[in-house]
């Protein structure tokens, strides 16, 4: 099969919406992406045409996009482009639509908390590991935030937050040592 797979950078422009149809579960909503241009006369970066498509996620991924996207938040949606075809009272008309195989938050606008879900991976049925909110830590990973080894404690959202997993023992990564090399930014 030849899909065109495309990657789309944008905004939701309306809430998400979950179905059950007779082939599964589905959630929909609609994404617009503007892209942005440099005007060299006006000095100032300005917006070029606005793609405006459906988006469509099919099972665990509806499930995951329908408790974590909201109208408005900027996402990167990565499937496969269709038309929709139909006919109305003026035509035949189309619109452009994405099957996704991945959403998910665009970190350049901002930044998002991942909950791995491991209950769908392992079985159909949530084990006591696979709660939200608590991360399995290995033992050797334990002791680097004072715990024993082998105590497996979880994280709280807010250690989490503060990015405890560049610390070792209380100190911040160290960069002075690192040998970094910058590179001149590209035109």
């Amino acid at each position: 099969m030849n899909d065109t797979i495309v990657t789309v950078v944008g905004n939701v422009v309306d809430s998400p919406r979950r179905a059950t149809v007779g082939s599964g579960v589905v959630t929909n909503f609609r994404m617009a992406s503007t892209a942005r241009r440099y005007d060299a006369a006006r000095q100032e970066f300005v917006d070029g045409g606005t793609l405006w498509v459906d988006v469509e996620c099919w099972n665990t991924l509806s499930g995951n996009v329908s408790s974590s996207v909201s109208k408005g938040d900027p996402v990167i949606v990565h499937g496969a482009l269709t038309t929709h075809e139909w006919e109305s009272e003026n035509g035949p008309r189309s619109k452009p639509r994405i099957k996704a195989f991945a959403v998910g938050p665009n970190l350049q606008k901002g930044r998002a908390m991942f909950t791995r879900d491991r209950a769908a991976a392992r079985s159909s049925e949530p084990t006591e590991a696979a709660k939200p909110g608590i991360v399995e830590i290995e033992p050797f990973a334990s002791a680097a935030f004072g715990a024993e080894p082998g105590e497996g404690f979880p994280l709280s959202d807010e250690e989490l937050q503060a990015g405890r997993d560049y610390e070792v023992e209380g100190e911040a990564l160290d960069l002075d040592d690192a040998d970094l090399t910058r590179e001149p930014a590209h035109a």
